[in-house]
């Protein structure tokens, strides 16, 4: 019999997509349901196997075999274990297992949220995990369960030898659990700040999150994906889901986070700022007067690298206002190498770079040869290094092309020019801009020193303990720039007269302690100083030490120490030579003077040269500070 009827419709639109299953089993006596294993690249990739004798419980186990350090078919053992239909997670809290290994051992990682894709949204690590002999049962928590509702990766492992022979690890009964003993989730952003420009990405990074796992403090990574991140100024950043922040335009924001409901600590500063539109000036030094690295006004020489293997920093090549530059980013130190050839810059008297950066406080350039025999380490090497700031001469400026000519002269410890190698970078901004970087022959015309000498002193010698001055006998000092100062000081001559020249001057130490001097009789401290830096809003300071009646400094209760600080408020000035006339009796940290072992020089300013550095008697009735270019002496 046929029997008709009428169907009842279903509008397909509105069902709602099936589940995911909430499998927690990942292995147990065999993998658990749809889940494969992929070895991660580079790893040994027959490393995984089956275990039937060494089981925590049940017929099998996991078990890999750690490469030792040699061998030949990988470095380190791992992989993921996932699963080809996505689970359910989020009724867990953690994924538990049992582990142990053949010897003590460290593993390296263990984690979820990878399906080894290169797409993972959510993965977790937990690392340096000890494992022992034993079976020991170990617990990774969720850091937020409520988002795993479709995840396929279960279960990471990584580890590399850390002996010199290979060894075995076990697991087993891997699974999701929800514990409930998993409790005081702190999650936290790294506090630090970062640079970029307008147009560009940032990623967040360093996301964890300490749980008190049944009494235990255990910290996982955890993706930014996990995270709901906040913007100060959304005109300035956005962030994505991902922990992709967008750089929009210049300015200053902060980025904060929360896990769920509960605020991360820590915060992520992010200075945008605009690169720049326009190209550097074009050359004008003849071309056969130059020895180009990069520029297109010459023909440049070879370069093998830009960025050594060595350096920490990123270099690409881009194109501003159709003209090609190489920008540096992510920059600690970058090593700029010409080895195969080295270049010989002897006839030369200039270093030229167009720089440009958005935060110009420091940055310095090191020259290096490598001798005569080609080769660095061969005992013939020689280098130096410049550093330039807004108050250096040449200045810098921040957000503009900055032309700068330096004279070879400049870099004083480079005892020859013959074989240079290398041009090494750093500084205080992590994105600069380079262009036009060559050497050329000039007129030698260095704005950057005096031309005169300091005058003569007129104390006489009988009512002087001189350090440094042609006019007097001086006594011993030991170090013009004691080892653990931050300075470069090099003997040189103005106009016949011998003058000590501190360069990249953040603090010297002159240091007289085999014979500590006595100045108890004498009332002042006299020092003549010249500087190119510009002085309106900088400070030099000048600190004595006596090291007490037992001549070592111990920090016992007899040493004692003061510093003076002279600004342009006091005479402090630019390109003239002033001089410091100090009354001891300002020193009044100073507890005593009969054994005087150090002087310190430090302050603002780059580039000093001083002359006639010494102690005097009586107090002279002049001003304590002077500008000793005029006839007043």
């Amino acid at each position: 019999m046929l029997l008709l009827g009428a169907a009842c419709g279903r509008d397909l639109d509105m069902l709602e997509p099936a589940p995911y299953p909430a499998e927690p089993e990942v292995f147990h006596d065999d993998f658990g349901p749809s889940v494969r294993y992929s070895a991660f690249a580079g790893s040994k990739v027959d490393a995984l196997d089956i275990e039937y004798e060494e089981v925590y419980r049940g017929t099998a186990a996991l078990r890999f075999d750690i490469p030792a350090p040699t061998d030949p078919s990988g470095g380190f053992a791992g992989g993921a274990f996932h699963a080809t239909v996505p689970r359910d997670l989020s009724g867990f809290d953690a994924l538990t297992f049992w582990a142990r290994a053949s010897t003590a051992a460290t593993l390296n990682t263990v984690g979820i949220g990878n399906d080894n894709t290169g797409t993972s949204r959510f993965p977790v690590e937990l690392h340096s995990l000890p494992l022992s002999t034993r079976w020991t049962k170990y617990a990774i928590p969720l850091p937020l369960p409520s988002v795993l509702t479709r995840e396929p990766g279960l279960f990471l492992v990584a580890e590399a030898s850390e002996y010199e022979v290979g060894y075995e690890v076990y697991f087993d009964d891997v699974q999701f659990e929800r514990l409930g003993t998993i409790i005081n989730p702190r999650p936290e952003i790294p506090t630090r700040t970062v640079s970029g420009e307008t147009g560009g990405t940032l990623t967040v990074q360093g996301t964890r999150v300490t749980f008190d796992v049944n009494g235990t403090d255990v910290t996982v990574f955890a993706a930014p994906a996990y995270f709901t991140f906040a913007t100060s100024d959304p005109d300035v950043v956005t962030v994505g889901p991902d922990g992709t922040i967008t750089l929009l335009q210049p300015g200053t924001a902060t980025i904060t986070a929360m896990l769920g409901s509960t605020p991360a600590s820590g915060s992520l500063t992010i200075i945008v700022e605009r690169p720049p539109s326009d190209a550097p000036p074009v050359p004008a030094v003849p071309a056969e007067d130059v020895t180009s690295l990069f520029s297109d006004a010459y023909d440049d020489v070879p370069v093998d690298t830009w960025s050594a293997e060595w350096d920490q920093a990123d270099v690409a090549d881009v194109i501003i206002a159709e003209n090609p530059v190489k920008k540096y980013s992510n920059l600690a130190f970058a090593g700029i190498e010409f080895t195969s050839p080295t270049i010989d810059v002897t006839s030369m008297t200039h270093l030229h770079v167009d720089l440009w950066s958005n935060d110009v406080d420091a940055f310095r350039i090191k020259l290096v040869d490598f001798g005569g025999n080609g080769v660095f380490g061969g005992g013939d090497d020689s280098e130096h290094e410049v550093t330039l700031s807004p108050i250096s001469t040449p200045s810098l400026r921040p957000g503009e092309w900055n032309v700068l000519d330096i004279p070879l002269d400049a870099f004083r410890s480079l005892a020859n020019r013959g074989h240079l190698a290398q041009l090494i970078i750093s500084g205080s901004s992590a994105i600069v801009y380079l262009d036009n970087i060559f050497f050329f022959r000039g007129d030698i015309i260095d704005p950057t020193g005096p031309t005169d000498p300091a005058p003569t002193p007129t104390d006489a010698a009988a009512d002087v303990i001189s350090l440094f001055s042609d006019a007097y006998a001086d006594v011993v000092v030991d170090t013009w720039s004691a080892e653990w100062d931050v300075a470069d000081v090099a003997d040189v001559e103005v106009a016949g007269d011998a003058v000590k020249l501190y360069e990249n001057l953040v603090f010297a130490g002159i240091e007289f302690t085999s014979q500590t001097l006595d100045a108890t009789a004498m009332t002042h401290f006299r020092m003549d100083i010249w500087t190119p830096d510009e002085t309106a809003a900088a400070a030099f300071k000048v600190k004595l030490v006596d090291f007490g009646a037992n001549g070592v400094w111990d920090g016992g209760g007899d040493d004692s120490e003061h510093e003076v600080t002279i600004t342009a408020g006091e005479g402090l000035a630019t390109g003239e030579w002033v001089r410091l006339d100090l009354p001891l009796a300002d020193f009044t940290g100073l507890a005593a003077t009969e054994h005087l072992a150090q002087l310190i020089i430090s302050g603002d300013l780059s580039t000093v040269y001083v002359d006639n550095i010494y102690f005097r008697r009586p107090a002279s009735a002049a001003p304590s500070m002077q500008n000793t270019d005029s006839n007043n002496q």
